[in-house]
């Protein structure tokens, strides 16, 4: 999923533009762009992994989701005010420091359920949120400001990155070992049921307890960076009331744009290895369906250099018109066909998701001026999708299969057409 870095309300004290000063502090903040990506895709890998190992439904399994993504609604403005008290860098220090926490619980996650793990997965999501708020206007600042779309183009990519490594190596390191089907395991004594789940969850310890002290590396890394103080700029203050966003409809339609593409995105995601596991799709092994999942996340990587090139001569709007209908025509084969076609359908959804993300963002914000500060803020919240739409995905799922509840994401992209094919002059390039 993608970052967004906004400075419009910050300004630089002070700050360097020698290349040899800024390269240290740049490879910090990119390392993190990666670690955001890492862990946000990993959730794929796990729910699968933890559907199987607690018997849970689909709705119950998206909980997973629902806690990761509902903390960046919950935890974005007490971030702001903990950034604006304590500053940038010791805010992104905290957010690392938090993150590595989330990491650490799911060691005891593994013995004390499906609770604890949902409460790792919240805690985890609330460092990054802290992080993101903090770290990402480094990435502008960091060099000189003619360069600055360069380098959130270096930084963004290696988020993707993040996103396409996850779900082989989590697949390699979580999902090697074979998992007992619900029948085989009711008919083990209870006893044994509770000892075999601990075995199953204790294969998340590892993997985790690295990427804690990973984050740990990075915060006295960050910690210990000599970076620019950011000071809040005052003359970039939003103006007017919260209240008073909503009177710009394109802004209004923007915000239900980010909140389903977020959604769709994520869902189709989380679905993935139980989709391609299906017998009349791929029958594949959930460590084997997982490098698989590789590609949906890769594929949006790869568009993003398509769509750079494309959309030079192309209208933002025409562009994400064109990507929706894509994804929909690809989603109604996924639901309809069966076999590798279906499979690689639903895979190349990655494909057109590449633009939608940064596309429906300017959109939404074209024109606002000085309250564009603000309304960035209510797109960044929009982001809670993630956590609603794979919840919505997971009760279709349970009542009529995995394969008709790809019909949620559909009408996720199907009003992404309709916002891209409405404001298809609008902020023409």
């Amino acid at each position: 999923m993608e970052t967004t870095t906004s400075t419009a309300a910050l300004a630089p004290d002070a700050v360097a533009h020698d290349g040899r000063g800024n390269t240290a502090p740049l490879i910090i903040v990119t390392i993190l762009f990666f670690m955001w990506g890492l862990l946000t895709s990993l959730n794929d890998v796990l729910i699968p992994h933890l559907k199987a190992i607690y018997t849970l439904s689909y709705v119950q399994a998206m909980l997973v989701q629902f806690c990761f993504f509902g903390a960046y609604l919950i935890v974005s403005l007490p971030a702001g005010m903990l950034i604006r008290r304590i500053g940038y860098q010791r805010g992104a220090v905290a957010g690392l420091v938090v993150a590595a926490a989330g990491c650490a619980l799911f060691y005891p996650a593994a013995n004390g359920g499906y609770g604890l793990f949902l409460f790792a997965f919240f805690v985890l999501a609330g460092g990054i949120t802290v992080l993101q708020v903090a770290a990402n206007p480094y990435v502008t600042v960091l060099g000189d400001p003619r360069t600055a779309s360069s380098r959130l183009t270096l930084t963004q990519a290696f988020n993707s990155l993040g996103t396409t490594v996850a779900p082989a190596l989590g697949g390699m390191l979580i999902l090697s070992g074979s998992v007992l089907g619900a029948q085989e395991l009711a008919r083990l004594p209870a006893v044994e049921q509770v000892a075999y789940r601990a075995q199953q969850a204790a294969a998340v310890q590892g993997p985790y307890l690295v990427l804690a002290a990973a984050l740990l590396l990075l915060a006295v890394l960050f910690a210990l960076a000599r970076l620019p103080k950011l000071v809040d700029a005052a003359g970039d203050a939003p103006a007017g009331r919260f209240a008073d966003l909503f009177v710009h409809k394109h802004l209004v339609l923007g915000t239900i744009g980010i909140f389903l593409y977020v959604g769709g995105e994520v869902s189709i995601g989380s679905f993935l290895i139980n989709y391609i596991g299906e017998p009349h799709i791929a029958g594949l092994a959930p460590a084997d369906a997982a490098h698989y999942v590789s590609l949906y996340w890769g594929g949006a990587m790869v568009g993003r250099f398509i769509g750079f090139a494309v959309m030079r001569t192309v209208s933002p709007g025409k562009a994400l018109a064109f990507n929706a209908t894509c994804s929909m025509l690809l989603i109604l084969v996924a639901i309809f066909g069966s076999g590798s076609v279906a499979m690689w359908a639903i895979l190349a959804v990655g494909l057109c998701n590449s633009i939608m993300f940064p596309t429906i963002f300017s959109m939404a914000l074209h024109g606002l001026g000085r309250q564009t500060g603000q309304a960035s803020g209510l797109l960044c919240m929009a982001i809670v999708g993630g956590a609603l739409v794979p919840f919505a995905q997971g009760a279709l799922a349970d009542a009529s299969g995995i394969q008709v509840s790809f019909f949620v994401p559909l009408a996720c992209y199907a009003f992404i057409l309709y916002f891209g094919a409405r404001y298809v002059n609008l902020h023409r390039q």
